[in-house]
């Protein structure tokens, strides 16, 4: 199943195995069975300390990874490749007893956790957001033998897909009853499962002492700002909603100066490893509400807490453009989707649409032709704005159709899913229903500012307005990224913006820090 130089890998990471791990696998006579049954004797051959037991399960073909001695249990329904190959790594490590990487309190928070909790994650093996939840979920159920989690291939088990109405991976039941859909952290779950556990962070989060430089948003350009921040041997901060912010969901990278080509999840957890590296106080799952000026800069942050700095740094970035028409948010997820790459398998042999002829929407229905039976993409202007290379390799496909002058003005359903589309043309005026299952909405970005209307100088789109330094209408306050009038939204650019960001900080910390030093007195 696994190649020489896989095999050799896996055999040098189950060196750290420090207790034995059992695989029970229930395995049929199909591909993908044949391929479990390999990929476990290919387990059992890297290490004396795993073996394996064959038993039909409830789910075939699967393989559940069990610590017999915490009575632990991590179940893969279907083959766990692709991105998910790590986490079945990581879930071998962690019931082996490798150390988990949390900190001790959130290890002791999870272990007390009352009750019993049975998780079911279905993914698809080319999401990128997936990985992410498994892990977090896999590290909670090697924690707690009480805590249980299945990895469920939604391509592979279509039935309960189907049964469930299950349209957007990541998505988690617990105990049968739907849970949460995309992206969400070990901590998020506790909050979730915790009532008492935000109140309890905010406690904390309130005895920070003031820093030097704060941080907001954990994307490259907030991750850039923090290492010229630290370097300068200041005290500084990130709060984040999560690491990595639009970056995590980017498929391929190829215009990463000096990186030929990478994936956005490997890209943020290189980020984060290099912040890491320098004395940054990392603060995640926290969402920014206000910023205010009273002497010190203070955040003020959704579990109650305030956070006070010298200086500011806002790098909240973008979140995906809606179409903000009527059954949109009705339908979310339910049809109305924002990831081809992690929800286009769900739809494979179906019709869908896809909104935006730019190059993410181009790109986005090339992708989707090659599962789904045919896309539309639907374009606003007279014109598609993809590169041209896109656009004839999206003409020359046989089940793509590209409408221009096309306003979307409804989405429809059943009351469970999307069924249909309705544009109107806006050369005639006429208006056209598409029958679909499926509506990708690739219309651009819009920054993440909202909490800051009234606050600081902003364009007409809610761009953060700021000078050659990052500098906005605030003094001491800096911005950089994608939530700032900088043009050409790129990675590369937002990481330059938050280097320059954080030395204009550090600039004006220079020269105001006697006035600084008395507002934090």
């Amino acid at each position: 199943m696994l190649d020489a130089n896989v095999k050799n890998q896996l055999k040098t990471y189950l060196q750290n195995l420090k207790r034995p791990v059992e695989l029970v696998v229930s395995a049929d006579d199909s591909n993908k069975g044949k391929e479990l049954t390999s990929l476990a004797q290919d387990i059992v051959d890297s290490s004396d300390l795993v073996s394996v037991t064959y038993q039909q399960g409830q789910r075939t073909p699967s393989m559940s990874v069990i610590n017999p001695q915490a009575a632990t249990n991590i179940t893969f329904a279907g083959l766990p490749m692709g991105h998910e190959f790590t986490s079945l790594v990581l879930a071998l490590l962690h019931s082996g007893g490798h150390p988990i990487k949390l900190d001790a309190d959130i290890i002791e928070q999870i272990r007390q956790l009352p009750g019993e909790f049975h998780f079911e994650t279905y993914i698809s093996l080319s999401c990128q957001t997936c990985p992410e939840v498994i892990q977090a979920l896999n590290m909670m159920a090697a924690i707690n033998p009480n805590i249980t989690n299945v990895m469920i291939d939604g391509a592979l088990f279509q039935q309960e897909v189907s049964d469930r109405n299950i349209m957007s991976v990541p998505s988690v039941f617990l105990n049968g009853e739907a849970f949460s859909v995309g992206a969400i952290s070990v901590v998020e779950v506790l909050n979730k499962l915790d009532k008492n556990a935000a109140s309890r962070q905010a406690e904390q989060l309130n005895k920070k002492s003031v820093f030097d430089m704060l941080v907001v948003g954990g994307g490259p350009a907030g991750a850039a700002a923090a290492i010229y921040s630290a370097r300068k041997g200041l005290n500084t901060g990130i709060v984040a909603e999560k690491f990595g912010g639009q970056v995590a969901e980017t498929v391929g990278i190829e215009n990463f100066i000096s990186v030929s080509k990478t994936e956005g999840p490997k890209l943020v957890a290189n980020l984060e490893a290099h912040v890491k590296d320098y004395d940054v106080d990392i603060m995640q799952n926290q969402r920014a509400l206000s910023l205010a000026k009273n002497g010190l800069l203070n955040v003020t942050l959704e579990s109650g807490a305030t956070l006070s700095s010298k200086t500011i740094i806002l790098a909240t970035g973008a979140r995906w453009r809606e179409m903000n028409v009527p059954g949109e948010q009705e339908y979310r997820n339910k049809g109305v989707a924002y990831c081809p790459h992690c929800d286009g398998p769900l739809f494979k042999g179906k019709r869908v649409a896809v909104i935006g002829g730019g190059n993410s929407g181009i790109e986005a229905a090339i992708d989707l032709a090659n599962i789904v039976e045919h896309v539309t993409v639907l374009e606003f202007d007279s014109k598609l704005r993809a590169d041209e290379v896109l656009q004839r390799k999206a003409k020359s496909m046989g089940n793509i159709t590209i409408i221009t002058q096309a306003m979307t003005t409804e989405v429809k359903g059943d009351g469970t899913r999307v069924t249909s589309l309705v544009y109107t043309d806006r050369a005639s005026g006429e208006s056209h229903t598409v029958t679909l299952a499926g509506i990708f909405v690739q219309i651009g970005l819009v920054p993440n500012t909202e909490w800051l209307k009234g606050v600081v100088d902003m364009t007409p789109r809610g761009e953060i307005i700021v000078d050659e330094r990052g500098q906005t209408s605030i003094p001491g306050v800096f911005a950089a990224g994608d939530v700032t009038n900088i043009p050409f939204k790129q990675i590369i650019i937002a990481m330059g913006s938050g280097a320059t960001a954080s030395l204009g900080a550090f600039d004006y910390l220079i020269r105001h820090s006697e006035e600084a030093d008395v507002q934090a007195a």
